[in-house]
């Protein structure tokens, strides 16, 4: 079947539902090329840069951490940089890697919404579509009185239940979709999390040790 004739025999609504399913592809293609270009499946940065800061090597870890681009790598270097800042407490330390990591979230989470809207308003649409192409139906055959052709009637029919068979045909691939972004973000959360408090439980323990050392230097003096 032609688009132009699907168009035509959906009405109003199918042209609703076509501009639907253009904008979440265009969604998905973003989506892939976003999280393509973030390498969000290279994670042996982590503990490289881990084992760095743990064998006190700062620099290099900050080094290992720079060439990446992983957001992962964005929450570890403000991690690093706020809990070796001798000026920020523990508090100040959370807070600024929370709003770091808030940033990407919203960055890998940016046009899902778009994504679910789609998913789950196309159906109510295509089943609108449907409810009117059944009451014009049934209008032209009351109209028709006596000489109603079934023939009509099951064409009338059949055309308005195309707009619940398209708008399901979109809802579905887009809701894996949404659903398949959303554990892609999630698991990137999580990663967040671990690799946060992992980089500043180091931080923390570094400078607790040279607290030690500079008291025990002062108490020698």
């Amino acid at each position: 079947m032609a688009l132009q004739s699907l168009l035509q025999q959906g009405g109003p609504v199918m042209v609703v539902l076509f501009g639907m399913s253009i904008v979440g592809l265009a969604i998905v293609l973003f989506k892939i090329v976003q999280f393509a270009k973030l390498s969000l499946n290279s994670r042996g940065f982590i503990d490289t840069s881990l084992e760095l800061l743990e064998a006190g090597k700062t620099k290099e870890a900050k080094a290992a951490l720079a060439g990446q681009k992983h957001p992962v790598a964005r929450v570890m270097e403000s991690a690093l940089d706020a809990g070796l800042d001798p000026l920020m407490d523990r508090e100040s330390t959370d807070a600024e890697v929370g709003r770091i990591g808030s940033r990407e979230v919203q960055n890998m989470e940016s046009l899902l919404r778009g994504l679910s809207t789609i998913a789950n308003l196309s159906p109510l649409l295509g089943l609108l579509g449907t409810v009117l192409g059944m009451i014009e139906a049934f209008m032209d055959m009351e109209g028709a009185g006596a000489k109603v052709d079934p023939s009509v009637l099951s064409g009338g029919i059949w055309e308005a239940l195309l707009t619940t068979a398209v708008g399901l045909a979109i809802a579905i691939p887009s809701m894996g979709a949404y659903l398949f972004f959303e554990g892609v973000v999630d698991r990137a959360k999580g990663l967040m999390k671990d690799s946060a408090v992992r980089v500043l439980g180091l931080c923390r323990q570094q400078q607790s040790w040279k607290k030690n050392v500079a008291e025990v230097k002062q108490r020698g003096v």
